[in-house]
C-alpha cells in the first residue's frame, strides 16, 4: 500500500510561516526553514508561490491582518478613546508580537514603493479633527508627531530595551496628545 499523498496548501505554508517569523524572526525566513516546518520538501512551497519575494510579500499582508485585528480589540474594548487606543494596540503589538511588528515596522523600506496613505491614517485623521478641532493639515501634522512617538515607544518594547506598561503607556501618551494639542493651540 503507498503512502497517502498529502496536499500542502498555501493556508498551510502561510500558517506556517508565520508560526516560524513569531519563534524565529524575519532573518530566519527561507525555503528550508520553511519546509522544515511543514516536515516537506521545498517543492510545495514553489507550486504555491513564485518566489521567495512572493511568499515574503503574503507573511507581510497576513502579518498585518493580525496587527489589524489588534487595533480591532483594542478599540472594541472602551478602555481609551479611539485615537488612543490605536496607539495603545500598536505598542501592544510590538510587546507581544515583536517578531510580526519588526517584519511590518523594523525593515528597509529602501527599494520599496512608497505606501499609499491607507484606510487607517484616514482613520485617525479624521479622529484627531473630530476630537481637537483641528484642520485637515493640523491633523495630518498631529498624526505624524504622535505616530513617531508611538513608534519609538513601540521599538523599546519590541527590542525589549525599555519594559513599558499599560498604565506608563497610557500615561505617556496623554502628555504627547496633550502637549501636540497645546503646541498647536488647540
Amino acid at each position: 500500500m503507498s503512502p497517502a499523498i498529502i496536499r500542502i496548501t498555501k493556508e498551510a505554508i502561510l500558517e506556517a510561516g508565520l508560526s516560524l517569523l513569531r519563534d524565529q524572526g524575519p532573518d530566519a525566513l527561507n525555503a528550508r526553514a520553511l519546509a522544515a516546518r511543514l516536515k516537506c520538501s521545498t517543492q510545495p512551497i514553489f507550486s504555491n508561490f513564485p518566489s521567495m519575494d512572493a511568499l515574503r510579500l503574503s507573511l507581510v499582508q497576513e502579518a498585518e491582518k493580525v496587527y489589524q485585528a489588534c487595533i480591532a480589540q483594542e478599540m472594541e474594548k472602551n478602555l481609551y478613546p479611539p485615537y488612543k487606543a490605536s496607539g495603545m494596540a500598536y505598542i501592544r503589538f510590538a510587546r507581544e508580537e515583536s517578531q510580526l511588528f519588526r517584519l511590518l515596522y523594523m525593515r528597509s523600506r529602501k527599494d520599496e514603493p512608497a505606501p499609499p496613505e491607507d484606510q487607517l491614517t484616514q482613520k485617525m485623521v479624521r479622529l484627531i479633527q473630530n476630537g481637537t478641532g483641528a484642520d485637515q493639515n493640523q491633523a495630518e501634522l498631529m498624526h505624524l508627531e504622535m505616530w513617531a512617538f508611538v513608534h519609538g515607544m513601540a521599538v523599546l518594547c519590541a527590542t525589549q530595551f525599555y519594559p513599558l506598561d499599560e498604565k506608563l503607556t497610557s500615561r505617556m501618551l496623554t502628555d504627547a496628545f496633550q502637549g501636540l494639542k497645546a503646541r498647536h493651540n488647540l
